[in-house]
């Protein structure tokens, strides 16, 4: 995908030194910096900004915001840097607000079940400090990202299934707009029929409506009991299966994560583990020590009847840490398979009823090309991965991996499913909204302009304006 990258004037004097001036040696025009601030873990063309402007608070976020709104310069807020379509390219240069060092948890209520962090605090982060608590934060996308981007990109992960992704786990924000004005979206209740949801419109907004500063977000007690498996099967056909027929007996799975046999083999090699090279589903089950039993023998009678090898158990918070890192770490296992190759991370999601029919269409398509892939999903919302690994010198590879990737896009849409269930749209699969949302594009349009209507905010991401 080719970004609209819009010709980019120098970064005005008077704003940069204003911004100077408020910042101090927290304003960075460093070409190495700026450089780190333009990419993410994509394969897309990083685009640098002009300075990268480090925040300590919600104000100083305003005070930045409301400069270049005068100057109408771009703003791209950043995190961690872990998405994955180009959310954090500047397209028009402009200032980059790195939200990172806002990294303190607010509040812990933990009789209402929720917590209040900065931007900058990250999944791993907030769990840490609710180690004591007996509460934990259960959305695991896998990188350590920060909760603000989040927020931002709608992040779910491997417990998506079981508690929902951020949408569902977001109860308010405070967020900056695009003329400088700080709003909150929500009180702490757990529902509200006051107004319209501004909450939900941020969550999943990338960035493009506003900076996102502050995150309530809901947290779970830790289960009783928590048990962890792996199991094999003949084909994937019969993995999905298992996985379809899982979900609707209503069996409250906490994950269920499919990988093909070609993942397999990467994650065996770069975690050194010894699972058997075939398409495999990975478990794990939460509840009280009764309740996880029950679920263990029902998913075992399911995975029986489609072919599957016996459970392999981790029960040990050892043992489960290590399997579910190695899935973690299955982009990075890809991409060691052919050193020197850069990853084309892409993922779309379909009802359940269509995920054996979207993976087997799409696996036929792997088989006829020559470009190396592993495929791996939360499959149990019907979401899957494919990681193409490319040589970025040979133009016919990026060309072959496009062409899959839109056939890809286009089976799933037909199946009634999206461009994208986790990654986002960023610029890189901003040209599937028409076919996905049609006469809807214009909405998010016009909503776009009200908010921010000299585009200013992330421009170049979801619409185009």
């Amino acid at each position: 995908m080719t970004a609209t990258v819009i010709e980019r004037a120098p970064l005005n004097t008077a704003l940069l030194a204003a911004l100077r001036q408020r910042l101090g040696d927290r304003l960075s025009t460093s070409a190495a910096v700026c450089a780190q601030h333009g990419k993410d873990e994509s394969y897309h063309a990083p685009h640098a900004p002009d300075a990268v402007a480090f925040a300590h608070s919600t104000e100083e976020v305003a005070e930045i915001v409301s400069l270049c709104a005068k100057h109408k310069t771009p703003v791209v807020a950043f995190g961690t840097g872990t998405s994955l379509e180009g959310h954090v390219a500047a397209l028009r240069g402009g200032v980059c607000i790195d939200l990172s060092q806002m990294n303190h948890v607010l509040r812990v209520n933990a009789e209402d079940l929720d917590a209040t962090v900065e931007a900058g605090v990250t999944r791993k982060q907030l769990n840490e400090y609710l180690r004591d608590t007996g509460l934990f934060f259960p959305i695991d996308p896998g990188a350590d990202a920060s909760l603000g981007g989040m927020a931002a990109t709608r992040a779910s992960g491997t417990n998506a299934v079981r508690y929902g992704t951020m949408r569902e786990n977001v109860l308010s924000l405070i967020v900056v707009l695009a003329d400088g004005r700080v709003i909150r979206t929500a009180r702490r209740a757990r529902k509200s029929a006051a107004g319209y949801d501004l909450t939900r419109l941020f969550v999943g907004s990338e960035g493009t409506l506003g900076v996102i500063t502050e995150v309530t977000v809901r947290l779970y007690g830790i289960p009783e009991a928590i048990s962890a498996a792996v199991c094999a099967f003949p084909t994937i056909a019969e993995a999905v299966d298992t996985v379809i027929l899982t979900i609707q007996s209503g069996v409250p799975v906490a994950r269920i994560e499919l990988l093909d046999e070609a993942q397999i083999d990467a994650i065996n090699k770069y975690s050194k583990l010894n699972h058997p090279v075939a398409p495999t589903l990975f478990f794990e089950f939460h509840g009280s020590e009764a309740g996880v039993a029950e679920q263990v023998e029902m998913v075992k009678a399911i995975a029986a009847d489609h072919g599957g090898d016996n459970f392999r158990w981790a029960t040990n918070p050892e043992d489960r840490s290590r399997l579910w890192q190695a899935r973690h770490d299955a982009y990075y296992a890809a991409l060691a398979l052919r050193p020197g190759s850069k990853g084309w991370p892409t993922d779309v999601c379909v009802p359940i009823s269509r995920l054996a029919d979207c993976i087997a269409e799409t696996k036929q398509d792997l088989a006829q090309s020559s470009i190396p892939s592993a495929l791996a999903g939360h499959v149990g919302d019907g979401n899957f991965h494919l990681i193409f690994m490319i040589d970025p010198q040979r133009p016919e590879e990026i060309a072959e991996a496009s062409r899959l990737n839109d056939r890809m896009v286009a089976r799933a849409l037909a199946m009634e499913g999206t461009c994208t269930g986790e990654h986002g749209v960023g610029y890189g699969k901003i040209d599937f909204l028409d076919a996905e949302h049609g006469e809807a594009v214009e909405v998010m349009r016009s909503i776009k302009r009200a908010l921010d209507p000299d585009d200013i905010l992330n421009p170049g991401k979801i619409v185009r304006v």
